[in-house]
């Protein structure tokens, strides 16, 4: 009798640590949000903060309306399956709700690992659309097969936490996403023959908030890894194995990059914190701890290959290196559980698999397991390719050149900046509205009349009147205020005109259009000051008219606000270096 009572007991407790587990992982979305806004850059973080929090959202909705059936519900088509209900309306009384709410968040965190890699140029419209198909379809489907009493877990296939069900399969339709969108505008510069000659770094703009991503994901690991252990034992061993991959992980990469590039990355050794965690979900509870550190020193290694791979290889690029996490560790944890499953863990016998081929037993669970990752691997490869092209197809995957330069803050949710009061230096323009009183109706320079041009760029030349004076030095200094988004094109027409010589501010303001109509909290906003570029030149053999022209010839695009030039004249110019002045001094920039 009394054995039975702490049997009871156990099973509550255990019970209510399942629940735990749940809100555990559900934090993971804090975690994923923050260390993708902390890798990308500052304009696009209120868009990454909007698609992680509709991840959860969209799931939800999708999950109760067929993800939930899908994934547990009983067999059919010979466990290819569940079978669609509405018992979670229709049967609420005798509902499994624990087992809904759990279910959920591993599933809202299969569609969060999407949105690193295709992150800066995705359309918010498209992304909700494959966010919901994903946690509708392609997710609830494979997860059926290993933990839904489908095919592959009657085949002996083990997947304790998700290696193979959420991270590989996140980073393949990561890696297709990311693929089918393009990089960044920037990212590879090619040659004429479109051969990729150099790979730009884009450094994250808050790697304090990266950092406070991967501590928070971590964290939610114990809920994701443990939540399902109905034993001390077991939840114990699976802390072990936890905390050790990751450790050892981050500590190879640290190592190993120190080596490499001549000081330790902390990026990547973020990364390879998650990488070590998500290499040991598979086998977490069929693992001891000699198996856990080795399966987190390859991860450590692998997760630098898979970034450098993306950036040298394929050129696929992958702003926060999921792909590289998710993907390559998804499949190297999955496969590990052949290599180092051993009959000490207590959670083997549980288990019901062979032991690894490093612990005597044979390759026979490593094919059970290269099977059931294979077959995952297909099933999501082929759907998401599908899903992805039927968006490009309409809708369309990817913004505009445009709307990617100015930052998907401002041009998809009306957000002048995530950082309203600081001062960021990727600060990124707003937008324009074009109406009667700024769309001049003729967007070609060519084809507009000089009124057009001079009311899109006006020019300020308080040179002039010095001209035929002794004030006049021959020297003059030419301001020029435009777009952020303008600034590759200007400088390099300047460099084109002879121009190498320029200094570059940031600055704020607006003209007599008062910046755009944004709106906070629905409430529109007086006056919006928009960040704007400044460009310095001092010239004196290249003709001032000369840069003008190729100046206004560079801004305009048939709106007023398109750009200002201001001409002073300078009256002394000294080289510090070499003690020159005037002429002397500016023949290096002209």
């Amino acid at each position: 009798m009394g054995e039975e009572i702490m049997q009871l007991i156990d099973g509550k407790i255990f019970g209510v640590w399942f629940l735990i587990g749940a809100v555990l992982v559900f934090w993971m979305q804090a975690g994923f949000a923050m260390c993708e806004a902390g890798f990308t850059r500052a304009k696009n973080a209120g868009n990454i903060i909007m698609k992680n929090l509709m991840d959860f959202c969209i799931g939800t909705v999708m999950w109760f309306i067929c993800g939930a059936s899908l994934m547990m519900g009983e067999n059919v088509l010979g466990g290819f399956a569940g079978g669609f209900s509405f018992d979670v309306f229709g049967s609420y009384g005798d509902f499994n709700y624990s087992s809904f709410v759990f279910n959920l968040v591993f599933c809202a965190t299969t569609a969060t690992i999407v949105s690193g890699a295709m992150a800066e140029r995705t359309k918010f419209s498209s992304y909700c659309i494959y966010s919901a198909v994903i946690s509708a379809i392609i997710y609830p489907i494979e997860a059926h097969w290993t933990w839904g009493g489908g095919f592959l877990v009657q085949n002996g296939f083990h997947d304790y936490a998700g290696s193979n069900c959420i991270h590989m399969v996140g980073g393949i339709c990561a890696l297709v996403g990311a693929w089918m969108l393009g990089p960044r505008i920037g990212k590879f510069e090619k040659d004429e023959n479109g051969k990729v000659v150099k790979v730009n770094a884009f450094p994250g703009h808050n790697l304090i908030i990266a950092a406070l991503g991967v501590f928070i994901l971590w964290m939610g690991w114990y809920g994701f890894n443990g939540a399902a252990a109905t034993d001390v034992g077991t939840l114990g061993s699976i802390f072990l194995t936890t905390t050790v991959a990751p450790a050892v992980a981050t500590v190879v990469c640290m190592i190993f990059t120190w080596i490499k590039y001549g000081k330790p990355d902390v990026s990547m050794c973020l990364n390879a914190s998650l990488a070590g965690l998500v290499a040991i979900t598979a086998g977490c509870d069929v693992t001891d701890c000699a198996g856990a550190a080795i399966i987190g020193a390859v991860s450590g290694l692998l997760v630098v290959f898979g970034v450098w791979f993306n950036d040298r290889v394929t050129h696929v690029d992958d702003p926060v290196g999921a792909v590289a996490v998710h993907l390559v560790n998804g499949v190297w944890g999955t496969l590990a559980v052949g290599l180092f499953a051993t009959q000490t863990a207590p959670g083997f016998a549980l288990a019901g698999i062979g032991e690894g081929l490093f612990y005597g037993g044979g390759v026979k669970q490593l094919g059970i397991q290269f099977f059931g990752m294979g077959v995952t691997a297909l099933w999501t490869l082929v759907t998401i390719l599908i899903v992805f092209f039927l968006i490009k197809k309409t809708i369309g995957l990817r913004v505009s050149e445009e709307e990617e330069i100015e930052g998907l803050d401002v041009m998809e949710h009306g957000l002048t900046s995530a950082y309203a009061g600081f001062s960021i230096v990727d600060m990124t323009e707003a937008a324009m509205v074009a109406n009667e009183n700024t769309n001049l109706g003729i967007n070609e320079y060519n084809k507009a009349s000089e009124a057009m041009i001079n009311a899109a760029v006006p020019v300020e030349n308080a040179s002039e009147p010095a001209k035929g004076t002794s004030l006049y030095t021959g020297m003059n200094k030419i301001v020029i205020i435009t777009k952020l988004s303008r600034y590759d094109k200007i400088k390099r027409a300047l460099n084109d005109i002879g121009i190498m010589g320029i200094t570059v501010t940031q600055v704020t303001g607006c003209g007599i259009q008062k910046g755009a109509g944004t709106k906070y909290r629905g409430v529109e906003m007086d006056v919006t000051l928009l960040p704007k570029i400044k460009l310095e030149i001092v010239v004196s053999k290249i003709p001032v008219d000369k840069v003008i022209e190729a100046a206004k010839k560079t801004l305009y695009t048939g709106k007023i606000g398109d750009g200002k030039i201001f001409v002073y004249p300078v009256s002394r110019v000294v080289k510090i270096r070499t003690g020159e002045e005037d002429f002397d001094a500016l023949q290096d920039v002209e």
